[in-house]
């Protein structure tokens, strides 16, 4: 095993704080009103949500932080671009959240070098920068960060009781191809292929904000 692999394992495992579960980018919304209650809706929405969704933007901002790390400008573009990109308070709030909590967990790989991590990155800019300047392929990186994203919403939906664990074993051995499909589309993109159609994903995290009895930040 490459020590490339072990650096994106420790990454975007759960030992980072954003390899946990505490936010469902609107799952918890979709299953609480009845639209994704099986194991097979919930396919249905991952498999979209990281080709056509948020996750998909995810993993061209983070392709394109990735080429542009060494470019302060062209970063803080970016920034400012994922920042636009979210639809809702919470939304903005997740990407914030977890990009400064990956700076700050990730900062004993960048331990006395110059290049540090800007804090207040988004996400997918901050994990986009970390790999380029810590040599990791941009391919195996989006690839990682959209499995990281699967696991944890697989991780929701345990909680959610849309599944069990075995359901989403299951679940994540049938997305693998999906998944590693979009990383490739994703690493050979650029900032004009960005764009979502996942109207109800979105809505759905905006009516979390509202939805009683939470057990998710979004």
């Amino acid at each position: 095993m490459t020590a490339q692999l072990l650096t994106l394992l420790s990454w975007l495992s759960p030992v980072f704080p954003t390899g946990g579960f505490a936010y469902s980018a609107g799952l918890e919304t979709a299953a609480v009103e009845g639209r994704t209650t099986t194991a097979e809706m919930l396919e249905n929405r991952l498999a979209t949500l990281i080709e056509y969704g948020a996750a998909w933007n995810d993993a061209v901002l983070l392709a394109a932080a990735h080429r542009t790390a060494d470019d302060a400008v062209a970063i803080d573009d970016l920034a400012t671009l994922a920042r636009a990109l979210c639809g809702s308070a919470e939304r903005l709030r997740e990407t914030l959240d977890q990009g400064r909590a990956f700076c700050a967990a990730a900062e004993p790989w960048f331990a006395g070098r110059p290049d540090t991590l800007p804090p207040e990155a988004p996400l997918p800019v901050a994990i986009g920068m970390a790999a380029a300047r810590h040599g990791l392929p941009v391919q195996d990186t989006v690839g990682a960060f959209l499995h990281a994203f699967v696991s944890a919403q697989l991780q929701a939906a345990i909680r959610l009781s849309i599944l069990g664990q075995s359901g989403a074993a299951r679940l994540l051995a049938r997305l693998e191809n999906e998944i590693g499909a979009v990383a490739r589309r994703a690493s050979v993109s650029d900032i004009a292929d960005l764009g979502t159609c996942t109207l109800a994903a979105e809505i759905d995290t905006l009516r979390h904000e509202t939805l009683p009895g939470r057990l998710f930040l979004s």
